[in-house]
C-alpha cells in the first residue's frame, strides 16, 4: 500500500480490498476517494470537507469488472459509467441502466465517474439509482472482521436515508451493486428531464419497470429522482399498475397516483409543482409507450 504523510494528513492508495478495509477500520476519519468527479467539486466549493485521511481505491482489481454471477449481475464499484454502456452484459440484459447512464453528464465525466461513486453520493438526483431501483438491485457492503472479510447485502429500497446519507458505516466500503437478470418479457424505460438532459442535474427522473403480458404489466416497478430527500420507489402507482391492462382508464389512474404520491420541493432548477406537473405528464407519456411497444 501506498502511504504518503504529510502536515495535512495521509494519503493511502491501498492494492487490495484487506488493506482498504483494515486502513477504514484504522483511520478515524476517512474520506474514499473512487473517479473523484462529485468528491473534488463538493470539496472545491466547501460542500465538504476532506477527511484526516484520504484513501483511493482505484487500484484495487477486485472492486472492478462486470461479470455474470448465477442468477444476477455483478457491477464492481469502480466500474465507470461508460464501461457500463458499453459492456456487452448490461446492454443484453439491463438496457434501462445503458439508457440512464446515457443521459449521465458528459463523455469526459462519465470516462472516471464510477457507479460506487454515483450510489454513495446518495444525491436524490443520482443518474444510476433510479434504474438501480425498479432492477431490484442490492447493494454490497464490506468491512474488516478480524483476519477476514464480512460481507452484507442491502437492498437499494432500504439503502438511502437521507441527501448524502445511507446505510454504510464509516468502517465499510461498497464493493459492488448486484442486480438480478431480468425474466422474458422484462420492460423498463428510464426518462430524465433538465434544460440540458445528459448534463445538467435532472429536475425529475423516472423509472418504469415490469414483465409484458396480455397487454398489463406485472411485478411492476415505478421509481422517481429529484422529488424527494432520496430517490423513491413509487408504491401507490405500482399498484395502480400491478397486472391492469394498460388502457387508458389505468394510465390515467397511474399519472394522477404518481403526481399525488411525491412531495418536492422549488429550488434553482423547478418549483414543486412544476415537478409534480412534469411526474404526471410524463409517466402518462411514458406509460402510453409502454402499451404501444
Amino acid at each position: 500500500m501506498t502511504v504518503i504523510e504529510s502536515t495535512v494528513g495521509r494519503y493511502l492508495a491501498p492494492a487490495t480490498l484487506r488493506e482498504a478495509l483494515e486502513a477504514l477500520r484504522d483511520s478515524e476519519e476517512a474520506t474514499i476517494l473512487a473517479g473523484g468527479t462529485d468528491l473534488m467539486v463538493q470539496a472545491q466549493i466547501g460542500r465538504r470537507r476532506i477527511g484526516a485521511t484520504l484513501l483511493n481505491i482505484r487500484r484495487i482489481d477486485e472492486l472492478k469488472g462486470i461479470a455474470r454471477d448465477g442468477d444476477a449481475i455483478r457491477i464492481g464499484t469502480l466500474a465507470t459509467i461508460t464501461q457500463i454502456m458499453n459492456d456487452p452484459l448490461v446492454r443484453k440484459h439491463l438496457p434501462v441502466l445503458v439508457e440512464a447512464c446515457d443521459h449521465f453528464a458528459s463523455d469526459q465525466i462519465r470516462n472516471a465517474a464510477t457507479i460506487g461513486g454515483n450510489v454513495s453520493n446518495a444525491s436524490p438526483a443520482g443518474d444510476t439509482l433510479v434504474p438501480l431501483l425498479v432492477l431490484d438491485a442490492q447493494v454490497e457492503l464490506a468491512s474488516a472482521d478480524g483476519a477476514g472479510v464480512a460481507r452484507r447485502s442491502v437492498p437499494i429500497a432500504e439503502y438511502f436515508t437521507g441527501p448524502g446519507r445511507t446505510r454504510r458505516a464509516a468502517n465499510e466500503l461498497l464493493t459492488g451493486v448486484r442486480i438480478p437478470v431480468p425474466p422474458d418479457g422484462h420492460y423498463a424505460r428510464f426518462f430524465k428531464f433538465g434544460t440540458r438532459p445528459a448534463l445538467d442535474i435532472s429536475a425529475i427522473s423516472i423509472g418504469i419497470a415490469g414483465v409484458r403480458s396480455g397487454g398489463a404489466l406485472s411485478n411492476v416497478r415505478v421509481a422517481f429522482g429529484a422529488v424527494a430527500p432520496t430517490p423513491v420507489r413509487a408504491r401507490r402507482t405500482e399498484a395502480a399498475l400491478e397486472g391492469r391492462r394498460l388502457d387508458e382508464s389505468t394510465i390515467a389512474r397511474a399519472a394522477e397516483a404518481a403526481r399525488d404520491e411525491v412531495d418536492p420541493i422549488d429550488d434553482v432548477r423547478a418549483s414543486a409543482w412544476y415537478r409534480k406537473e412534469l411526474i404526471h405528464n410524463m409517466t402518462r407519456r411514458m406509460l402510453d409507450h409502454a402499451a404501444q411497444a
